[in-house]
């Protein structure tokens, strides 16, 4: 039962202006803080320097905390409470809606805007997608960004029974029959910007260790098992990974051979009579590794580069990488020996293997790229907020003209990557699977480097708008300091972004008619 709140007046207020008897006004409410002044990180002095006791506090609180402050039970109990004739205007983020922020959501989705490429269908997921983010990813995520264990499996059962573990699939035979977030839409109306919206929803909690740890593996482990396995083994598997029972990793970088997928060492050998595949070898900073069931690995064989499905068995050790971000991502090293694994377990045709990957790859490097771009924008938002509430020299931070040049770059650089993801997005939903691979893996490999290069420019600057609270863990700039920190792993993950500028241009050069001159 919510306790009842007393009206007071501004001039009420102002006679609790003493160490013991304070009280101070946030946003309409009033707080007393006599007992809690003694516990404030900075203090007594911070309600008399600041000239706040028995005063409106709303613009000190907001240069120095987040409004989620405000809603922990134990501030939340120091109300006791309203100013007179005076509402609350300030609203925080709310559950399931979009921000009112300018450039903080998709222009496809921003009201006033139009788009060609989202419908009402797309919109109806949206909302449902991030009501679900919000309520049930991002208080886990939280939770495990902290203390480093894997995503909780009422999260994993959650995103199984709502359909989002077979929908990060993207579009396919594998959606049919399933109840999608309780019908909101219907399988078959499952599309590539469908696959993109959740995408860039699932990276809204920005906490990039525990979304690579939400069964990020199987993303990019199960697709080729989709397209390339025997239909006995490939229908066992996705049900089981589908439906959370089972996790799954994507088993190809190794130490010596990461984006050169060609000189990997990991060997696979027939025994005599044919039928098994023996297994040596290792593989590092494999996401999801350290519990994973299965393994989508990449293999050299007598008939070159083949990708084989492997079971967690005796003779397979997983270790964990210490990384810049949580360990909740669970990055493995992977040490293979002597894993026998039936032939009938090979995915795609023995010696097929670059395609097998490269097709899988874009898939891959399209998420990547989905998400790296959400996050970007999540970043434009905190600034924008930042910058209007901030005061520096008497005036908004945002009065200042190097402020509103970073704030131009960042924008700009978070739209252009937006709309060229979406027209990358148009192409892969008019194209199959193999026409994807021939002619998409430039443009995605030139996509992702661009975003990725811009990322890393939006979070430097970022740290500069917010300054010391930028490199801070906690508080009003913790979004912008884990930003920061995990921003390179975009830049490395799914093929480095060099190695990418350079496929784009070698395959636009390979296309280029001979008789083409000035």
């Amino acid at each position: 039962m919510s306790k009842e709140l007393k009206v007071f007046t501004r001039e009420e207020v102002a006679q609790h202006n003493k160490g013991d008897d304070l009280w101070i006004i946030v946003d309409t409410k009033v707080y007393d803080v006599t007992k809690f002044k003694g516990m404030h990180p900075g203090g007594i002095s911070v309600f008399f320097e600041s000239d706040i006791a028995g005063q409106d506090a709303t613009e000190a609180f907001y240069g120095l905390h987040r409004h989620e402050v405000l809603l922990r039970p134990q501030y939340q109990r120091l109300i006791i409470g309203t100013i007179k004739d005076e509402k609350p205007s300030i609203e925080g983020n709310v559950p399931g809606k979009l921000s009112k922020v300018p450039y903080a959501e998709v222009t496809g989705f921003t009201p006033g805007f139009h788009s060609p490429y989202y419908k009402d269908t797309h919109r109806k997921f949206q909302a449902a997608v991030r009501k679900f983010v919000d309520e049930v990813v991002t208080p886990d995520a939280l939770a495990r960004e902290d203390d480093g264990k894997r995503p909780s499996p009422s999260v994993i059962n959650a995103m199984a029974e709502t359909g989002i573990l077979a929908m990060a699939m993207g579009p396919g035979k594998h959606l049919k029959g399933r109840t999608i977030l309780g019908g909101v839409i219907q399988p078959e109306e499952f599309d590539r910007f469908h696959e993109l919206i959740l995408a860039q929803e699932l990276t809204r909690p920005s906490c990039r260790g525990y979304r690579d740890g939400l069964n990020s593996g199987a993303t990019i482990g199960l697709p080729p098992v989709i397209h390339f396995g025997r239909p006995e083994l490939r229908d066992r598997v996705v049900e089981e990974v589908l439906s959370g029972k089972k996790f799954m990793s994507l088993a190809i970088s190794e130490a010596f051979a990461g984006s050169d997928v060609a000189g990997l060492n990991c060997t696979a050998t027939k025994t005599p009579d044919g039928k098994h595949w023996i297994i040596n070898g290792t593989k590092k900073w494999i996401t999801n590794g350290t519990f994973s069931d299965y393994f989508t690995v990449g293999c050299k064989t007598d008939k070159g580069l083949t990708v084989i499905f492997v079971e967690r068995q005796d003779g397979i050790e997983t270790k964990p990488i210490k990384t810049s971000y949580s360990s909740t991502a669970g990055t493995a090293y992977i040490t293979f020996e002597n894993i026998k694994v039936p032939v009938e377990n090979t995915l795609g045709p023995e010696g097929g293997g670059v395609f097998v990957i490269l097709s899988n790859f874009n898939h891959e490097r399209w998420v990547m790229c989905c998400a790296a771009a959400r996050n970007m924008r999540l970043i434009v938002e905190e600034c924008l907020k930042w910058v209007n509430q901030r005061k520096a020299f008497g005036k908004p931070l945002h009065s200042q003209a190097v402020i509103r040049h970073k704030l131009a770059d960042m924008i700009a650089k978070t739209e252009a990557a937006q709309h060229w993801l979406e027209n990358i997005s148009y192409q892969m939903e008019h194209m199959d699977y193999k026409q994807q691979a021939q002619l998409l893996a430039g443009p995605i490999g030139l996509l992702k480097m661009f975003i990725t290069r811009s990322a890393q420019d939006i979070a430097r600057d970022a740290v500069q708008i917010f300054g010391g609270r930028g490199i801070t863990k906690t508080g009003m700039g913790k979004h912008i300091e884990h930003y920061h920190r995990t921003v390179p792993f975009d830049s490395i993950l799914g093929g480095a972004e060099d190695v990418l500028g350079d496929l784009g241009v070698r395959q636009a050069i390979k296309m280029m008619p001979k008789n083409s001159k000035l």
